[in-house]
C-alpha cells in the first residue's frame, strides 16, 4: 500500500513542528483530511483517527471555551495511537493541552500561517498525488507543446534518441526508460521519473547523459499529465498503417483510456518532427478541429454532389 511519511509532508509544505518530533516517521495512508469539529464537542464515535487532523480558527475558538478538564480530555482523545499528525492552521497558537498530549503520544503537531481552507487544498493535492494508484511502464515521457507524450516501443527502436532530438528542439524530458504513472483522479494519469534516474537519458554508444546539466533546467520537467501514447515499431512492408487518421486506437493504462498512435520507424523518417505534429494535431482535436474528419466530410459531400458524373464514369 502506498504511503508518505509525516516528514515528507513537513518538508514539502514547510511546516513548523511544535511537538511530537519523535513521530516524524509515522506513515500516512489516506489523502482525506479531518477537521475535528464534532470531536472538539466531545463526539468521538466516528472519529477518523487515521487521517491528518487539521485545526483552524473555528475548532480552536470553540475549544477555548471548554472547561480545563474537558480541554485535556479532548486533546488526549485526539492524539490516538494511529493519528499520523495534527496541523494547526491560520497562525493560531497551539493549545498547551495539545502540546502535552502530543508529546506523550509522540504525535507530530505542526503550525502554519496558511489559511485553513487553503492549506487543506494544498495538503489534499499533495497526498492525492503521492497516494494515487501507481504502475510503471517502459518508455520515455516528454512534454511536447504542453502535451504529455508517452513514447513506447521495443528496446533499441530509438525512443531515447527521439527524446534527445525533441529536447534539442526546445521540448522537455520528464522520464527516460522507466516511467512511474499515477492515476490521480478519473481519466487523469500523471507520469514522472524514478528519483534515481531523474533528468537522465541513455543514448546507446554515448552512455548516460544528464539533460539538465547539458541543456539547462528548462529542458526537464518533474511530472506531466499523459495525454497520448506513441508506439514506435520497425517498419513492416506487409502491414497496413493508418493513412487518414479516422480510426483512433486506444490504450488502457489502469482505468484510463488514452489515444494511441503507431508510428513505423525506418531510415529517413524524422521521428521528432512526426511526434511534434502528432502533439499539435491532438491539441487541435481538443479545440474541436479534426483535419481527418473534415477531409472525410468534404470527400463525402463531393461524391454526393456529383452522383450522375460518378455513374457515367462507372458505366464507362
Amino acid at each position: 500500500m502506498a504511503y508518505v511519511t509525516v516528514r515528507d509532508v513537513q518538508e514539502r509544505l514547510g511546516l513548523n513542528i511544535c511537538a511530537g518530533d519523535g513521530g516524524l516517521d509515522r506513515k500516512i495512508y489516506k489523502s482525506d483530511i479531518s477537521r475535528p469539529g464534532l470531536e472538539m464537542a466531545g463526539f468521538f464515535n466516528f472519529y477518523p483517527a487515521d487521517r491528518v487532523q487539521l485545526l483552524g480558527k473555528t475548532e480552536l475558538a470553540f475549544f477555548s471555551k471548554l472547561e480545563p478538564e474537558e480541554r485535556v480530555d479532548r486533546m488526549e482523545k485526539l492524539c490516538s495511537s494511529i493519528t499520523p499528525a495534527i496541523v494547526v492552521a491560520h497562525g493560531v497558537e497551539v493549545p498547551e493541552e495539545l502540546l502535552v498530549a502530543a508529546n506523550d503520544a509522540q504525535i507530530p503537531v505542526f503550525n502554519t500561517s496558511t489559511a485553513t481552507t487553503r492549506f487543506s487544498g494544498m495538503l489534499t493535492n499533495y497526498l492525492e498525488g503521492k497516494l494515487a494508484p501507481m504502475t510503471t511502464m517502459h518508455g520515455v515521457l516528454v512534454d511536447v507543446y504542453g502535451i504529455g507524450v508517452l513514447i513506447t516501443g521495443k528496446s533499441g527502436v530509438g525512443k531515447s534518441e527521439t527524446a534527445l532530438e525533441l529536447v534539442k528542439r526546445g521540448h522537455r524530458l520528464v522520464a527516460d526508460d522507466l516511467v512511474e504513472i499515477r492515476e490521480v483522479s478519473q481519466n487523469v494519469l500523471i507520469g514522472n521519473s524514478p528519483p534515481l534516474i531523474e533528468h537522465m537519458l541513455e543514448i546507446r554508444g554515448v552512455g548516460i547523459i544528464d539533460i539538465m546539466t547539458l541543456f539547462g533546467a528548462s529542458a526537464v520537467k518533474s511530472d506531466k499529465r499523459i495525454l497520448i501514447v506513441i508506439n514506435l515499431e520497425l517498419w513492416e512492408t506487409d502491414k497496413m498503417y493508418e493513412r487518414l487518421g479516422l480510426d483512433e486506437e486506444k490504450m488502457k493504462i489502469m482505468d484510463t483510456e488514452l489515444t494511441k498512435l503507431t508510428v513505423p520507424v525506418r531510415p529517413g523518417r524524422n521521428l521528432s518532427v512526426i511526434i511534434e505534429v502528432a502533439a499539435m494535431d491532438y491539441r487541435m482535436k481538443l479545440l474541436g478541429v479534426n483535419a481527418a474528419q473534415n477531409f472525410s466530410d468534404k470527400l463525402t459531400n463531393a461524391i454526393n454532389q456529383n452522383p450522375s458524373q460518378n455513374d457515367e464514369e462507372g458505366n464507362e
